[in-house]
């Protein structure tokens, strides 16, 4: 009895003095979000951004637990995950095609003058228009929309002309969008999962590939194919999904904060991006490697492959068609400042 009334009595003095704070009971709701790059990449990196802002404008009711680097299977299966609300968000990109064909049109090769350019169609009516009708055939919601960079091509040996291109076998992801486009440069272009081009490489089953820069980089692509050209032929752009049936349960407070949080970290993967693809040529540099402009000529030949390619979305016979190709195209020129 002593013991108690002595409890009663400290809680007492800690009461009066302020000390005694109330538990929250309110736990933080967790959100699963899961991607395919390792730490310190564009799309991992705006995954934990993404979190940071979540967490701080919800003052801490949602917290992200990030899992990167396949940790939750390869794209297909986290992207299932994501479909059948097991989690609640993913990061890719034009995989989502299978779903709504249009959305490998935010790939469109040599679609875009630079990354400004392709920001301000992607802040604009062009993500629109390539995003709309995702949702009802995915059960997903597109959240926003960032680089990982401009794909260039690394070799052995030196890219001078326009007959250095052509012929050349070159690694490229089995996707439509990848292998038609470099049909129409005259690339033999080989399929293979990314794994198996340090092999094939050796074998001299190819003779390179393509990549980002900071793709390049972070797996060293230079140290075994020195040569990168900076063709810029294909921006890659991801984005933060979200099971829609979860999303559209959210408090309209709650939807406004997803919202803000996913386009904050997308602004700051544009600016790591651009500065990102700067620091990278001085690694690839240092380690020995050589960063070349193409020549006029062969810009001007990359380009005309590209508008050649764009049939696949445009042409009604192809699998790939886009009812709205032809809009989304002139949409995203109209944001070109040339």
């Amino acid at each position: 009895m002593k013991r108690i009334v002595t409890l009663f009595v400290a809680m007492g003095l800690l009461l009066g003095m302020g000390l005694v704070v109330a538990p929250n009971t309110d736990a933080a709701t967790k959100i699963t979000i899961a991607g395919m790059k390792p730490e310190g990449e564009p799309e991992t990196v705006g995954m934990h951004k993404f979190g940071e802002y979540l967490k701080e404008l919800s003052n801490g009711k949602y917290e992200v637990d990030v899992k990167p680097n396949s940790m939750l299977g390869k794209e297909d299966a986290y992207i299932d995950l994501t479909k059948r609300g097991v989690i609640q968000m993913c990061a890719t990109g034009t995989q989502m095609s299978k779903f709504h064909p249009a959305m490998a049109m935010l790939e469109t090769p040599m679609l875009y003058d630079d990354l400004d350019h392709a920001h301000r169609a992607m802040n604009g009516t062009t993500f629109e228009l390539i995003t709309e009708g995702f949702d009802k055939k995915s059960g997903m919601r597109t959240l926003n929309a960032f680089p990982l960079g401009y794909r260039h091509f690394y070799t052995k040996k030196p890219i001078n002309s326009i007959d250095d291109v052509k012929g050349l076998k070159m690694r490229v992801p089995n996707i439509p969008l990848y292998t038609n486009f470099a049909k129409e440069a005259g690339i033999s272009g080989q399929p293979m999962p990314f794994a198996e081009v340090p092999g094939a490489l050796d074998q001299g089953v190819i003779d390179g590939g393509d990549s980002p820069l900071s793709d390049i980089v972070a797996l060293k692509m230079y140290e075994i194919t020195p040569e990168i050209t900076k063709t810029g032929h294909i921006l890659v752009l991801h984005s933060l999904f979200i099971n829609d049936k979860f999303y559209q349960k959210l408090p309209e407070q709650d939807k406004e904060w997803f919202n803000k949080a996913a386009q904050m970290a997308a602004e700051d993967v544009w600016k790591m991006v651009a500065e990102g693809d700067k620091n990278a040529e001085v690694t690839i540099k240092n380690g020995g490697g050589h960063v070349a402009e193409p020549s006029p000529e062969l810009k001007k030949y990359m380009k005309d492959a590209g508008v050649r390619s764009w049939t696949l979305f445009t042409d009604p016979k192809s699998k790939q068609h886009v009812p709205n190709a032809d809009e989304i195209l002139k949409s995203a020129q109209s944001y070109s400042k040339k």
